[in-house]
């Protein structure tokens, strides 16, 4: 490809400046922003990602006026954690014929959790000839990573990870779908009880499970909301959590497959008090037994590195709703991105 790849970003806030700047640096042409946020309609990317100057391209809040006036390769939707949340943009991406790659955590692998919206999605896009997929810190450190160490085992019986990342590092959707600032009796009945509310483990497990040729019998979640013994500040949510109300959650995910493998995954977002910090930490037991431990690991950087460097990937894949399990892992790239592409 010689023309460098043109790029909508949809999602401007907390981590669309990160998505901006690799993009930028990456050899991308940012041809568009959408954000939905009045303080930043006008505003130019440039400038928004810190960049030092100004390129030209201003923040719309108007998507469908964005698409209908850019030529866009890709487009970048960093918004919300669900398909629903982010099925508009995804369809939006398609009838224009745009591949299109989100943060949303359940756009990881949603075939089962949202079976309805990802078929129609991938319908469309199948008929506009593009692609659209969800990636981010997940598919390497939740995904290719463990499939990568299982290359070295004999016999898997067990895959056990526990990943915790600060909800205040993402934005106010994220921190609020983990349930931060509710009272224990709030947090049981919006997000406990909540049968159609995926945790991010429960994608990745099914994505693993893809992945190894692996067919589930059963699949079971327990939302636990974690708790501080002090008053945190919550700069997202823009208020004081009270002592023993939900800093966030726990998500612990069993995965039994018709093969005898068990996964189980726990994902932990909350706003962190003083001292606590990241952690990716993952046992492989079977002959041998495995164990990796990702120290303090960049979770929103990583996210957005992650989806940049997948975006030739994204432009070659088939048309549809093509999850990255199907694609080759993810690699660091380089030079600009469309040297990678053919």
């Amino acid at each position: 490809m010689r023309e460098k790849i043109r790029v909508i970003q949809y999602g401007c806030g907390k981590m669309g400046i990160y998505f901006l700047r690799y993009l930028y640096e990456k050899g991308a042409e940012i041809v568009g922003a959408i954000d939905l946020n009045p303080a930043l309609e006008g505003k130019d990317v440039g400038e928004v990602a810190g960049l030092g100057f100004k390129i030209n391209v201003p923040i719309s809040s108007n998507p469908e006026k964005v698409f209908n006036e850019c030529d866009a390769d890709v487009c970048i939707i960093a918004t919300r954690s669900l398909v629903e949340d982010v099925y508009d943009a995804f369809e939006l991406a398609a009838k224009h014929g745009v591949n299109a790659i989100s943060t949303c955590e359940e756009a990881f692998y949603p075939w089962n959790t949202a079976p309805s919206l990802t078929n129609k999605l991938d319908r469309l896009a199948k008929e506009n000839n593009c692609t659209l997929a969800g990636s981010g810190y997940q598919d390497v450190y939740w995904g290719n990573l463990i499939t990568t160490l299982a290359g070295s085992s004999h016999n898997i019986q067990r895959i056990e990870g526990v990943s915790s990342y600060n909800v205040e590092d993402y934005g106010i959707a994220l921190a609020e779908v983990h349930g931060a600032g509710l009272s224990i009796e709030e947090f049981e009945k919006e997000i406990a009880q909540n049968d159609s509310l995926p945790s991010f483990m429960w994608n990745a497990n099914e994505w693993l499970c893809s992945q190894f040729g692996w067919t589930i019998k059963s699949t079971e979640q327990k939302l636990v909301p974690t708790t501080h013994g002090k008053d945190i500040k919550s700069e997202t949510l823009g208020k004081v959590i009270p002592a023993g109300h939900a800093t966030g959650m726990s998500a612990i995910v069993t995965t039994i497959t018709n093969q005898g493998p068990v996964i189980v995954s726990e994902c932990i977002g909350k706003v962190y008090g003083e001292g606590e910090i990241d952690r990716n930490d993952w046992k492989i037991l079977g002959e041998p037994n495995t164990e990796v431990k990702i120290a303090r690991p960049s979770t929103v950087e990583l996210t957005c590195a992650t989806i940049v460097n997948r975006i030739p990937q994204l432009i070659e894949a088939p048309a549809g709703f093509y999850t990255t399990e199907k694609m080759p892992p993810a690699r660091y790239r380089t030079y600009p991105l469309h040297y990678y592409v053919r």
